[in-house]
C-alpha cells in the first residue's frame, strides 16, 4: 500500500565498498523525483546518534557516481547493539519528522536497523554492500565487482613478476567468512591453489597437494582468503619452506581491494538497488532488503544473522580449479 513521504534519511554503515555512491546518487534522485527531501547521516549511526546531518538536493549528488567510498562516511559503531544509544538515533529521526530510513551496508549494518525498527515502528530498508558479496539473501552485494577487478589486476602484476623471476607467491586477498573473491580472482588470475575459509583447509593438507604437483611451474601464485586472521599467510609461507624448502613471497592486498573508480556493474546495479529502495519506502514496506536476484532487483526479508547462514561459495569451484591449472 503506498504511502504519502515527504522525508526520508540514509546512511551507509560498516565498511566501504565501491558503489556506494552510486547508490546514495540513486536515492536522492529517485526521491527527488516523487517530492521527497533526503536527509543523510555522516558517519553511519554514530552520526544518527549524534545528529551529524547533512540536506541532500540533487545537486550534492552530481558527479559522484564515479566516486569510489562514501560521501557519507561510514564508521564502525558496536555502541548501536546497546538500547540506550538506539533510543537516541530514534530521537534524532523524530526530531527531523522523519521515520522512513535506509541504510546502505551489510549484516552488522542491517541488524542494526532491523531492532531501530522494531522499537520504534520506522521504516527501514537495507541496500547489501559488502566486497565479502556473503549476505545471506541476495546473489550480489554492491562492491564486490570493482574489488575482484583490482584485485585481478594486482595478481596479474604479481604474476609478471613472477615468471621473469622463476619466483612463487602467496597474494592474501579480503573474505572474512566467504571466499567469493579469493575463489573469483584465483580461477581468473590462473591460481595454482586457492584457500577460502569455506573449506578450512589446513597448511599441512595444502602441502601435501603441492607435493602432489604434476608439472614444475617457473612462478606460482596461490590465492589465500584472510578469513579471520589477516595475515597468517605470512605463516603459511613459512611452513611451506620449512616442509618443502620452496620459498613463497607473500603479498597482502589489503585495504587497496575497498578502494576505486566502481566498475559498470557496480555503478548499474548500484543504481538499482537506490531506485527500488525508493520505490519499497513509497510501497510501506520495511525491514526489507533490496536483493539481486537472477540479474533483478527483489525484496527479501533483512536476514537475520543469528539464524541464517551467510551466502557461500559453491566449494566445488576448488575441485575445478585444480584441473584448469593442471596440478
Amino acid at each position: 500500500m503506498a504511502k504519502q513521504i515527504k522525508k526520508l534519511a540514509i546512511l551507509t554503515s560498516g565498511g566501504d565498498a565501491p558503489g556506494m555512491n552510486a547508490a546514495i546518487r540513486a536515492v536522492v534522485r529517485s526521491a527527488q523525483a516523487i517530492g521527497i527531501e533526503v536527509t543523510g547521516f555522516l558517519d553511519g549511526f554514530a552520526g544518527l546518534t549524534n545528529d551529524n546531518s547533512i540536506a541532500l538536493p540533487s545537486t550534492a549528488v552530481a558527479n559522484t557516481i564515479q566516486r569510489g567510498g562514501t560521501i557519507l562516511r561510514t564508521v564502525r559503531f558496536p555502541e548501536f547493539k546497546e538500547p540506550e544509544v538506539r533510543a537516541k538515533a530514534i530521537a534524532t529521526l523524530k526530531r527531523h519528522n522523519i521515520d522512513n530510513l535506509i541504510v546502505l551496508g551489510g549484516d552488522g549494518s542491517f541488524r542494526g536497523a532491523k531492532l531501530l525498527s522494531e522499537e520504534s515502528g520506522i521504516s527501514v530498508i537495507g541496500i547489501p554492500c559488502t566486497i565479502d558479496n556473503d549476505i545471506n539473501g541476495t546473489e550480489y552485494s554492491i562492491g564486490f565487482d570493482t574489488a575482484r577487478n583490482t584485485a585481478l589486476e594486482a595478481i596479474d602484476k604479481i604474476r609478471d613478476t613472477a615468471f621473469s623471476h622463476s619466483r612463487n607467491f602467496l597474494v592474501e586477498v579480503m573474505g572474512r567468512a566467504a571466499g567469493f573473491l579469493a575463489m573469483d580472482v584465483g580461477i581468473a588470475g590462473g591460481a595454482e591453489f586457492v584457500l577460502v575459509p569455506e573449506l578450512n583447509m589446513s597448511v599441512d593438507a595444502l602441502i601435501d597437494k603441492m607435493s602432489q604437483r604434476q608439472r614444475y611451474k617457473m612462478g606460482s601464485i596461490i590465492v589465500v582468503a584472510e578469513a579471520d586472521r589477516p595475515g597468517h599467510t605470512f605463516e603459511i609461507a613459512d611452513k611451506i619452506k620449512a616442509r618443502l624448502d620452496i620459498e613463497y613471497k607473500v603479498c597482502v592486498l589489503g585495504h587497496i581491494q575497498r578502494g576505486g573508480s566502481p566498475t559498470v556493474r557496480d555503478r548499474k546495479i548500484a543504481s538499482l538497488m537506490g531506485y527500488h529502495a525508493v520505490q519499497a519506502i513509497c510501497s510501506g514496506q520495511s525491514k526489507q532488503m533490496i536483493s539481486y536476484v537472477n540479474e533483478h532487483c527483489a525484496l527479501m526479508p533483512i536476514p537475520d544473522v543469528e539464524l541464517a547462514a551467510r551466502n557461500l561459495i559453491d566449494t566445488n569451484m576448488v575441485d575445478i580449479n585444480q584441473v584448469l591449472c593442471g596440478v
